[in-house]
């Protein structure tokens, strides 16, 4: 079974064949599935009126456990995104009523960011919905093949 990776890579042995383009199959075929599983997610929670970047805020407080709350700098770390960028994202959310900002009680200088009930509630309806879509991307794959790919995967990244 061949892909298109495949024929870029026919393409490029044809054109260069000094080139060793291994790596390129394999780093080809991560971006388009990142590509693919995005475009299946942000689908999924549309549905829910969010984007990745609100779900990412969502899910970050809602696997925070309780209270669901978080200072914006912790928030930003989680997120690995900037304080300006967690902000703008903060002021769409609490403008929709699915988080509140309130100083926090041990810091007056500080503030701490929560889900509301709304918020809560939409955090657990828009991950059901991601992980249905990602799934679905799976199904072709038996569960040892998931599980290999995802030790696979965890190897390369562990060694960057």
């Amino acid at each position: 079974m061949t892909d298109d990776i495949d024929r870029i890579l026919d393409q490029w042995a044809r054109e260069r064949p000094d080139l060793e383009t291994t790596a390129m199959g394999v780093f080809g075929r991560i971006l388009r599935l990142a590509k693919l599983s995005g475009d299946a997610t942000e689908r999924a929670y549309a549905r829910f009126g969010i984007g990745r970047p609100e779900f990412d805020v969502l899910a970050t407080l809602r696997r925070s456990g309780e209270p669901y709350q978080l200072s914006p700098g912790a928030l930003a770390a989680s997120m690995m995104l900037s304080t300006g960028g967690t902000t703008a994202r903060l002021d769409r959310l609490e403008k929709a009523g699915l988080v509140t900002r309130s100083p926090d009680p041990n810091d007056r200088r500080a503030v701490l960011v929560r889900l509301t009930g709304r918020g809560h509630a939409l955090a657990d309806e828009a991950v059901t919905a991601g992980l249905v879509e990602q799934q679905k991307l799976l199904a072709h794959l038996t569960p040892e093949q998931t599980a290999q790919l995802s030790a696979l995967l965890r190897e390369l990244l562990n060694g960057l």
